[in-house]
């Protein structure tokens, strides 16, 4: 690491992104899906002309709209902190990070502003089917917003479509589809908004539930609950095959992660995939130690989700580190696989690319043509490799394995807990006896915390798991951060700390208090 990069202004700056990243993610998986929900029942409104089915819309529209305001707030501060906190980041990739983002802030501008006002203050000024269309179009412009900023995330994890400029030390976009098409970016977009419908059915059917216990809108409580429980349960079970995808994809493009993700250490052929473990705490990278106090698995199924062929090697933290291995689908044809690179050789080869780059911007400066063209190659070979050379320690690629398991793990349980919730909501829904299951619908009401425990899991996968990297091998955190003083981003964080926290508790307040009241225009008892 450069001496000159202070560690504690490091560790604050990931510390206060992944404070306003995490405080965000609580808003933004409600408003993914409860637009939707909201857009189904006032096309059930819209259809059958019944006016309980407005009420209902109503209801739980003023629940996204107390959600999407604050929510709104803390994306943006987040965005604001590319330029104040990771400035070296923004000046690196900003040509590429930069353009989903605006398609971003135009699409959520023009789409979801212009939309959401006449869905909520368009009733009776409009026609009917005009402010369906308006709700559905939030919907859409909300889950639009989304792809953005998941393409841009995506990238970071994969960087496709670029090429970088030895002129400026910038990398710029060469194709914007190669970006938005990228494989990773598809599979993120799908998984994680996914993961919104669920938070949102998991909301409604658990709050509707409470109307249930409390025997007030029963009618309101019923019909939402059919109506979540079924976006709900096929929701879920896109979930989980969006997250089969996702799964493969960083076997592919990133094996460390999907280590970390599995306290993977010793690579095999037919590797298992772990049902229930317990992760030893003295475990260290190249000790030989099992890394398990305890350990159920599926025989070859990680093998089988990560290369779709249940004898395929998959490597561990230590193999990966060590390099010398043929990266999966060794039954295709071995004998042309090339072997993986040691991460202390891809140290090695980083540094030959910021010195070639070093050389090549002396001599354009000194206008030494012949020194630019010899330095060129020996960058563009390396340059693959160009983050490493930031990495004194070859397992500092390792990231924080404990954090990452757990939470991986953690998302999978519950995942196949909603799918059972809801399953056999909808089974006693359908025949009209959920009333009398008192235990379910208290079941439903504790479960509202758990999908945000588990939305939030999914993210801690995601960016722990990639851990040191902000840009996959091209940049670690610490060439990432602006060169400004820790206490001023210590301040801040403790600032935005209380701010989010005041802003989730109004939230919550708000909520409660809405809930309490229900419907305004009165209901069924």
């Amino acid at each position: 690491m450069p001496q000159h990069i202070d560690p504690a202004l490091i560790d604050w700056s990931r510390a206060q992104f992944a404070l306003t990243a995490m405080y965000h993610w609580i808003f933004v998986p409600l408003t993914l899906g409860l637009a939707f929900i909201v857009a189904i029942m006032e096309t059930i409104y819209v259809r059958t002309g019944n006016p309980e089915w407005k009420q209902i819309t109503k209801f739980w529209m003023t629940l996204f709209g107390i959600n999407f305001a604050i929510g709104v707030a803390t994306g943006i501060i987040l965005e604001f902190q590319f330029g104040t906190n990771w400035s070296n980041y923004s000046w690196f990739v900003g040509d590429i990070f930069g353009a989903p983002l605006a398609i971003e802030g135009i699409m959520a501008f023009f789409l979801e502003s212009t939309f959401i006002a006449v869905m909520f203050f368009g009733w009776d000024k409009v026609s009917k089917r005009f402010h369906l269309t308006a709700t559905w179009l939030t919907g859409l412009g909300a889950n639009l917003s989304a792809l953005w900023i998941l393409v841009a995330n995506a990238w970071m994890q994969y960087p496709v479509g670029m090429q970088f400029n030895p002129d400026t030390a910038r990398n710029e976009m060469v194709d914007f589809w190669a970006v938005l098409c990228s494989p990773v970016a598809i599979n993120k977009f799908l998984h994680t908004v996914s993961s919104g419908y669920v938070t949102a059915a998991v909301f409604v059917v658990g709050i509707s539930a409470w109307f249930l216990l409390k025997k007030r809108h029963t009618q309101l409580a019923k019909r939402s609950i059919l109506v979540a429980s079924i976006f709900g349960l096929v929701t879920s079970l896109f979930l989980a095959f969006t997250g089969d995808g996702s799964a493969y994809q960083v076997s592919q493009k990133q094996p460390m992660k999907l280590a970390a993700m599995e306290g993977l250490y010793k690579g095999k052929n037919g590797a298992g995939l772990v049902a229930i473990g317990i992760l030893d705490p003295a475990k260290q990278p190249g000790d030989g130690k099992d890394a398990f106090l305890v350990k159920i698995e599926f025989p070859k199924l990680l093998s089988f989700l990560g290369y779709r062929n249940p004898d395929a090697f998959v490597p561990g933290i230590d193999d990966i580190i060590s390099g010398g291995y043929k990266p999966g689908f060794d039954h295709v044809n071995p004998a042309e696989k090339e072997r993986t690179l040691s991460v202390e050789e891809k140290i090695r080869r980083g540094k030959l690319a910021v010195r070639a780059l070093a050389v090549y911007r002396e001599a354009r400066t000194a206008k030494d043509t012949a020194v630019m063209n010899q330095s060129l190659p020996e960058l563009r070979q390396n340059f693959a490799w160009f983050g490493y050379a930031y990495l004194n320690d070859p397992q500092s690629v390792i990231p924080n394995v404990p954090l990452t398991f757990y939470s991986f793990h953690l998302m999978v349980y519950l995942g196949v807990f909603f799918i059972l919730l809801f399953t056999v909501v909808l089974y006693f829904s359908t025949k009209d006896k959920l009333e009398d299951q008192r235990w379910l619908l208290r079941v439903a009401i504790f479960t509202i915390p758990f999908v945000y425990l588990a939305s939030e899991a999914g993210w801690v996968v995601a960016e722990v798991g990639r851990q040191p990297w902000v840009i996959q091998d091209l940049m670690p955190v610490m060439a990432a951060v602006s060169k400004i003083d820790a206490t001023s981003v210590i301040i801040t964080f403790w600032l935005f700390a209380a701010v989010f926290s005041v802003l989730l508790t109004a939230e919550l307040m708000i909520m409660i208090k809405q809930i309490k009241i229900g419907p305004k225009e009165g209901g069924h008892n």
